[in-house]
């Protein structure tokens, strides 16, 4: 049994560290087996060597991550616990010590986690990216940030925007409304990407203007994207035609960003889906990458992390 004790800056900025929350101090002291006393602006630590050094490496991640803005919610908090807890900070100081932040307007936009990151730079430095994995990993919301960041920059013209209505067939004259109104509950992950970055006034003009353009996937066959980033969400539920014509529109100085989920596959029981073919014929494509996330990086609240992976099957030992 050891005691030691970290100095903060001040006792506003300790506090800060883990969210203000008396609770949190608990979670920390039952994760590592330790006990903590916050005084002013020091915490004192005690137990076993090993414990408190892990205590003291998540204080370390947690300063490293309010430097870059990171650590804002009880998520992010508890993400860098779990982590820290289970032997792997190493790749959150990886993460931390040589960060990708895409500055948009006054927001500043960081990947949360390596499989996050690894995805942002894959669409940053190449021009056709598919990103596979589990709902809550920021698929969509990064290759939205990927996609303004490039126009603010003047690297593309225009936002072109595509998702499959499965549910409605594709038949999408039965809804009532204007095209933009009936695409509106399938394209609503992509708005609220762009109005947490821009604001919904700004967001809101690009689309009246035509710089960000929704296109159903039956209006592009015929279509050449030139400048433009085009992103195609929800392509598990794509068939194999409507997956081959998005993906030969590829123009000049674009950019094609394919995301989905093999869980939530909605097509007829009989139908492959157009992502698991591409997967399947393109893996070895030069120039072509895929980037697959696993419920590790999940980034909406924790229990959705465990609860991915008690519904994956049990992976075969031969």
């Amino acid at each position: 049994m050891i005691e030691q004790k970290l100095e903060f800056e001040s006792e506003r900025y300790f506090h800060k560290l883990y969210g203000e929350k008396p609770e949190h101090l608990k979670l920390i002291e039952n994760a590592f087996g330790i006990s903590l006393v916050a005084r002013s602006n020091i915490l004192l630590m005690s137990g076993d060597q090993h414990d408190v050094d892990l205590c003291s490496e998540l204080f370390k991640l947690l300063e490293l991550g309010r430097e870059q803005g990171m650590i804002t919610k009880k998520s992010d908090f508890l993400r860098f616990l779990d982590k820290v807890s289970r032997g792997k900070g190493r790749e959150l100081h990886k993460l931390l010590e040589d960060p990708l932040v895409l500055n948009i307007r006054k927001k500043s936009v960081v990947p949360r986690n390596l499989g996050q990151r690894r995805f942002l730079d894959l669409i940053l430095n190449n021009d056709l990216v598919f990103g596979i994995g589990p709902a809550g990993t920021g698929k969509t919301f990064l290759a939205m940030i990927a996609a303004i960041h490039s126009l603010l920059e003047g690297k593309i013209q225009r936002i072109v925007l595509a998702r499959p209505a499965v549910e409605a067939g594709e038949a999408l004259g039965f809804l009532p409304g204007d095209l933009e109104e009936k695409l509106l509950p399938y394209l609503r992950p992509l708005y609220d990407a762009m109005d947490e970055v821009l604001g919904p006034v700004e967001a809101r003009k690009l689309i009246e203007t035509g710089v960000v353009e929704i296109a159903p996937l039956a209006y592009m066959r015929g279509r050449t994207l030139g400048k433009c980033f085009a992103l195609l969400d929800e392509a598990q539920n794509t068939t194999r035609s409507q997956m081959m014509m998005f993906l030969t529109r590829l123009g000049e100085g674009s950019k094609m960003v394919v995301t989905g989920d093999l869980t939530q596959i909605d097509l007829p029981p009989r139908e492959e889906s157009g992502l698991v073919e591409a997967r399947r014929l393109l893996k070895k494509v030069p120039g072509l990458h895929f980037h697959e996330f696993d419920h590790e990086d999940v980034v909406r609240h924790p229990l959705v992390s465990a609860i991915i992976a008690a519904y994956q099957p049990p992976r075969s030992n031969g």
